[in-house]
């Protein structure tokens, strides 16, 4: 598959480049996305929920009522989980939520991920450009001149520009990421994905092995 590389004023630059068959145009495996989508989310839990047992609650020093004559269940303790006050039976405790993945199974998610992107016709190429200073304005600019400017775009850099992450952080539409870290969520997380020219060799390194 070739598609042509834009310059950032939206127009062509007469370079085509062409995306790896076995990246960009394999059969899609569905539930390997769905893996890697779940595994996304659940890293995402910090897992801090708690509550407190009968051992953790204040109180239970005396005996609340006497043990005959009231009619009640007899009671040792005010920090029994029956008692008003008491500690909690089975509540949750701080746990770790990280479901685990398969290198492979990974890999295969995102090339997937990509594999639709491009079969939808959801992937822009534009030629390498940079901003001398954080501007956002500037930013917007450029997604309108890519005419994409109301869609949900994901940005991707072959490495960290700061002048590019700041300029981008204020746009609610836009999220931009180096290549080599975009997961299988972030790829399929919006309508559009624009590719600067280098980052396609980011992502051909990539699954290279």
């Amino acid at each position: 598959m070739k598609l042509d590389v834009l310059k950032k004023d939206g127009t062509k630059n007469g370079e085509t480049i062409e995306l790896k068959p076995d990246i960009f145009e394999i059969e899609p495996n569905d539930h390997a996305i769905y893996q890697a989508v779940r595994s996304y989310w659940a890293n995402q839990r910090q897992g801090t929920h708690k509550v407190k047992a009968r051992n953790e609650v204040r109180g239970g020093g005396k005996k609340p009522f006497s043990q005959k004559k009231t009619g009640r269940a007899r009671q040792g303790t005010g920090r029994s989980p029956l008692m008003p006050g008491g500690g909690s039976i089975f509540g949750p405790t701080p746990h770790d939520y990280v479901v685990k993945l398969p290198i492979k199974v990974k890999r295969l998610a995102r090339k997937s991920a990509w594999s639709y992107k491009a079969k939808d016709g959801q992937i822009v190429i534009v030629e390498d450009f940079s901003l001398d200073a954080p501007k956002t304005q500037e930013m917007v600019s450029i997604l309108k001149a890519l005419q994409v400017n109301q869609k949900k775009v994901l940005l991707l850099t072959s490495a960290t520009d700061m002048n590019m992450l700041k300029s981008g952080r204020n746009i609610p539409t836009l999220n931009v990421l180096e290549a080599a870290k975009a997961s299988t969520y972030d790829i399929l997380n919006n309508n559009v994905v624009v590719l600067t020219k280098s980052s396609v060799d980011v992502i051909n390194k990539t699954f290279a092995n």
